[in-house]
C-alpha cells in the first residue's frame, strides 16, 4: 500500500480542488480517495508527501504517431527501416511518459510498431505510457498517410485490411476519410475512402469489438464518416452546423489536434517544413479554429489529441495542447477533462483511468500549480514534480 498526500487534488472532473487529499494505492489501482480528516494511514504504509503541490490524473493523448518525432519534414524518416522506426517509437513513448502522458492512442504507425511497443511495455522490456494502438492506418491507394498504412480500394478490400490490423493486434482501427496536410499530392478537403468503404470498415471493426477513428478534415468526408458510424473524428477542420448536429445525435466525438497546425505555422518553411505543408496548413487553419469553437459551443464531446510527431510537434510536449484549447475558447476545466475523464471514456466504454477514484488505475501526476488556473504550466517541465504509472513512480 502507498499513500500519496498533497496540498490539493484535481480528480479529473470537478470544478474545484480538494484540499489536503490522501490517495491510497493498492497495487496498480486506487483504493481510497479522501482527506487527512477522513482517511487513516495504517502503520507501515509507504507515504509520499507533496505539501505544496496538486495531485491529478495522468494525461491521455488520444492522437499520437510514435514512429515520427517532430521532424521538419517527416518524409525524412518515414522510409526508415523497421528497426529504426521501432527504436524511435520507444524513445518517443518514454519521453511522453516522463512528461506526464500516461496513456496514448496511437493512430498510425509503420510496421505496426506501436503494437509491438505496447507488448514490450507490458512485458517490462520498454518504458512508456499505456498504448491503445491502431497499427497501420487504412487508406485508399495513394491516399493520405499511405507511407505508414495499408492501401485498400473497395469495401471488401477495406474489410480485409481491417481484419489484417486486428490480426496484428490493433486495439482501434484508424481510417483515412479525407486528404490531409502532410501527404504530398492530396487535398485536406477532398473525400478519400468512400462511404461504402467506411461503412464496411466500421462494421468489420465492430464485429471484432473495436472502435474506429477517422482522419477527417473536409466536410463531405466528415459527414460520410459520421454517417458510416465512426466513433471519433480526428481534426474536423471543416465542420458545418449540420454535421455537428449529426455528430451530437450519433454520439460521435471530436479530437481536434490544434498542436499540429499551430506548430507548422509557427515554424514555417524557414525551419525546413516543406512549402506544400505550410500552404495547406494556411488553407485549413482559420476553418479549423472556427470548427473547434463551434463544436465546443454545441456541446460535442471533445478529447485531447495532439497529432504528436508532426513537424515541431515534439513527443513530450503533448500537454501544450491544453493551453491551445483554452486559448481557442475552451474552459480550463473542460480542457483538463478532455485529457483525463473524457479521454478515458473515448478510449473505452468501461474506463479504468482518467479519474482519481477508487478502482481506477493509479496513473497520477504531481504538479506545482493549480491546473484550473495556470494553463501555461504545461510548457514548464519543472512544474511536473512526479509521475506515477500504476502506483509506481517513473519520474
Amino acid at each position: 500500500m502507498l499513500a500519496l498526500k498533497a496540498g490539493w487534488l484535481f480528480d479529473g472532473w470537478s470544478e474545484t480542488l480538494v484540499e489536503n487529499p490522501i490517495v491510497l494505492i493498492d497495487g496498480e489501482r486506487i483504493h481510497t480517495v479522501g482527506s487527512s480528516d477522513t482517511v487513516s494511514v495504517l502503520q507501515g504504509t509507504a507515504v509520499a508527501d507533496f505539501p505544496n503541490a496538486v495531485l491529478m490524473p495522468g494525461l491521455i493523448d488520444l492522437h499520437v504517431h510514435l514512429t515520427i518525432g517532430g521532424e521538419a519534414d517527416p518524409r525524412s524518416v518515414m522510409r526508415d527501416p523497421e528497426a529504426a522506426q521501432a527504436l524511435r517509437a520507444a524513445a518517443n513513448a518514454r519521453r511522453m511518459l516522463e512528461r506526464g502522458i500516461t496513456s496514448v492512442r496511437s493512430l498510425g504507425a509503420a510496421f505496426d510498431a506501436d503494437i509491438a511497443l505496447r507488448r514490450a511495455i507490458a512485458k517490462g522490456e520498454a518504458v512508456g505510457p499505456r498504448i491503445t494502438a491502431s497499427g497501420r492506418c487504412i487508406t485508399m491507394t495513394g491516399g493520405h498517410g499511405h507511407q505508414m498504412g495499408i492501401e485498400a480500394d473497395g469495401p471488401w478490400a477495406v474489410r480485409q485490411a481491417v481484419r489484417s490490423v486486428i490480426k496484428a493486434g490493433a486495439d482501434v482501427v484508424k481510417l483515412m476519410a479525407t486528404g490531409g496536410v502532410l501527404t504530398e499530392g492530396v487535398e485536406p478537403g477532398s473525400p478519400e475512402l468512400s462511404f461504402e468503404e467506411l461503412q464496411a470498415a466500421v462494421a468489420e471493426a465492430e464485429n471484432a469489438g473495436r472502435r474506429t477513428a477517422a482522419h477527417a478534415q473536409g466536410t463531405v468526408g466528415i459527414r460520410q464518416a459520421v454517417t458510416a458510424g465512426i466513433h471519433s473524428i480526428e481534426h474536423g477542420c471543416f465542420l458545418d452546423d449540420a454535421v455537428i448536429d449529426q455528430m451530437g445525435e450519433n454520439g460521435t466525438v471530436l479530437v481536434p489536434t490544434l498542436s499540429a497546425p499551430l506548430n507548422i505555422l509557427r515554424h514555417g518553411t524557414a525551419a525546413g517544413i516543406p512549402q506544400y505543408v505550410v500552404d495547406k496548413t494556411k488553407y485549413i487553419w482559420e476553418a479549423h479554429q472556427a470548427s473547434f469553437r463551434r463544436a465546443y459551443e454545441a456541446g460535442l464531446t471533445i478529447g485531447m489529441g495532439t497529432d504528436a510527431g508532426t513537424p515541431f510537434n515534439v513527443p513530450g510536449e503533448n500537454a501544450s495542447e491544453l493551453q491551445y484549447m483554452v486559448e481557442a475558447g475552451m474552459k480550463s476545466v473542460d480542457a483538463l477533462r478532455a485529457a483525463t475523464a473524457t479521454a478515458a471514456e473515448i478510449l473505452s466504454p468501461t474506463p479504468d483511468r482518467g479519474l482519481l477514484a477508487p478502482g481506477r488505475l493509479a496513473d497520477i501526476l504531481v504538479i506545482a500549480a493549480n491546473p484550473l488556473e495556470d494553463v501555461t504550466l504545461w510548457s514548464q517541465p519543472e512544474a511536473l514534480l512526479a509521475v506515477f504509472l500504476g502506483g509506481k513512480r517513473v519520474k
